[in-house]
């Protein structure tokens, strides 16, 4: 199921977020390199606020957590226990060179991934994340944020099985003020995260070939 060139990698407990971009920056390195693997990396990390490239400093309301600049696309994000986050290290060089068909591909993974764990999700034209619900109980469940360097990819996702959803108040997330977020455990459909690692592992062939979407031949 999981192809032998890629790592997959579980961390257990909580990864401080400075250790896992440093590990990620290197990791990119390599591959660009050729000198590792591609990764998947799933994980949790203490509470922390991370500021993507178009962050608009008007939106950290209240930096009750510490802050991190990523250097990934996007605004304002919260990752914290009960989150599951998601670090891709991969090689669009053999895998398309097309970084719009990279997020596409990403989105689809996760949606998929929750509608086999009983959760209907959706992409939405114009606004970045994943989604659940219709009318007033719409809501966000996901995020997508990405940077590639050298044709590596970085950062990756996060998906809200049973985060503090509180902890989003020191923000607007992703730039949007008009909808909430929510998590698996607020829909009443509570995932442990070993079940979601799983459901996103049966998932991985289909995403990878759908990274090929516009290979050209050579």
């Amino acid at each position: 199921m999981i192809p032998d060139d890629i790592e997959w990698r579980v961390s257990a407990g909580l990864t401080p977020y400075a250790e896992s971009l440093a590990e990620m920056e290197a990791r990119v390195a390599a591959v660009a390199g050729a000198e590792a693997r591609e990764l998947v990396w799933l994980l949790e990390h203490p509470p922390v606020y991370t500021a993507g490239t178009s962050a608009d400093p008007a939106e950290l309301i209240d930096p009750r957590f510490p802050v991190f600049d990523t250097g990934r696309g996007g605004r304002y994000t919260y990752h914290g226990p009960g989150q599951r986050v998601g670090y891709l290290v991969l090689d669009l060089d053999k895998r398309g060179r097309d970084v719009r068909c990279f997020v596409h591909a990403l989105e689809h993974w996760l949606i998929a991934t929750l509608g086999d764990l009983g959760i209907a999700a959706r992409a939405e034209p114009g606004r970045v994340g994943i989604w659940t619900g219709e009318g007033a109980a719409e809501a966000k469940i996901g995020a997508i944020g990405v940077r590639v360097k050298r044709w590596v990819t970085m950062h990756g996702f996060s998906v809200n099985l049973d985060p503090d959803l509180s902890h989003f108040g020191g923000i607007v997330p992703c730039g949007l003020p008009d909808y909430p977020v929510t998590s698996a455990a607020a829909l009443g459909l509570p995932i442990a995260p070993a079940f979601f690692d799983a459901a996103l592992a049966a998932r991985l062939p289909a995403f990878l070939a759908a990274l090929a979407c516009t290979r050209k031949a050579a």
